[in-house]
């Protein structure tokens, strides 16, 4: 299925992720339709496809598929596997998030002022409702425009943050800026410049490395939303963040990584797992999409959430 147009053209990062894909008969069966050899190999030495990488790579196949089919306007069911038929699970492409493409498209505008941009992917990952963001508006360098804001934050109708990234704001009550509407419109505009300018003179700079920077100049440790915003950075800035060098792992992909390789350290598993035969089964322009550490990151998570489920233990989110 070739990337439609209207996903292939929010971001700027495809070409980072397309290689050629040479179909390997002695390396298919039944049970792994998505494994094909990859030319184009990613760092480091390649992860051995055992039956536990086989059965990560097999949910994360089925995951897109039922994407693939939702995006084609298929009709409902698009999978007979009981468990994802019914729970909520996150799409392997981070890029095909409702949330991710309605916050780039509105920041769409703003790509040409780095700067800008990045202030407001910040605020928009912080507040994590488009709705409000459109609502009251986008956040300014302008300390004036920001107090506008600021009191249009106060009056806006409940609720006014989403729930899908949640904010500790415990991290800022003891701050000069202790609530989550002061927080955005005076400290984020007094420290992004600054932010930006590191951001700037990085080359290919990987996410684990990026974080650790950022939050020595940050005065916060909110390192899952700084994790966040590079990864928009590397969508749309992808000279400045490479997503298939090291990328933190979470607590939620933490044990899938140590099922594919309990003796490595998990973030060099996922950079590792980038150099498996995998075909996602999307081109563009013919070339296949490749799968990231950080796609890798996030399959880890949900394969978990997919296991436990089976086991008949985890959180159960219900498909709607």
């Amino acid at each position: 299925m070739e990337l439609p147009n209207h996903i292939r053209n929010l971001y700027r990062h495809w070409d980072r992720h397309v290689g050629e894909l040479e179909s390997i008969p002695s390396l298919l069966s039944s049970s792994s339709p998505s494994l094909r050899l990859v030319k184009r190999l990613g760092r480091g030495r390649a992860i051995a496809v055992t039956p536990t990488v086989e059965e990560v790579c097999n949910f994360a196949h089925e995951r897109i598929e039922i994407w693939k089919k939702k995006a084609s306007g298929s009709s409902a069911p698009y999978t007979s596997d009981p468990i994802l038929l019914k729970y909520r699970f996150c799409n392997v492409f981070r890029e095909f998030d409702r949330q991710t493409i309605e916050i780039h498209t509105i920041l769409n505008p703003l790509r040409d002022d780095f700067a800008l941009w990045l202030l407001n992917m910040f605020y928009c990952r912080m507040v994590a409702r488009p709705e409000t963001v459109e609502h009251v508006g986008l956040l300014s360098f302008d300390p004036i425009q920001n107090r506008d804001l600021y009191d249009r934050l106060m009056m806006s109708s409940r609720p006014r943050y989403g729930t899908p990234y949640v904010f500790p704001v415990s991290t800022i009550m003891k701050s000069a800026t202790p609530n989550r509407e002061r927080f955005i419109c005076e400290y984020l505009p007094s420290i992004m410049e600054s932010i930006v300018c590191e951001i700037e003179s990085w080359e290919s700079m990987n996410v684990v490395d990026g974080v650790k920077k950022i939050l020595s100049m940050f005065g916060f440790n909110l390192e899952f939303l700084w994790t966040e915003v590079l990864i928009d950075v590397a969508y749309q800035f992808p000279d400045r963040i490479d997503l298939f060098d090291r990328f933190p792992i979470g607590p939620g992909s933490m044990p899938t990584m140590k099922m594919v390789d309990a003796k490595s350290e998990p973030v060099d598993v996922a950079v590792r797992l980038t150099s498996i035969p995998f075909d996602a089964g999307i081109t563009i322009d013919g070339a296949s999409l490749r799968l990231s550490a950080e796609n890798w990151e996030g399959i880890g998570c949900e394969f978990r959430k997919y296991t436990n489920l089976k086991n008949g233990t985890g959180r159960r989110r219900l498909y709607r």
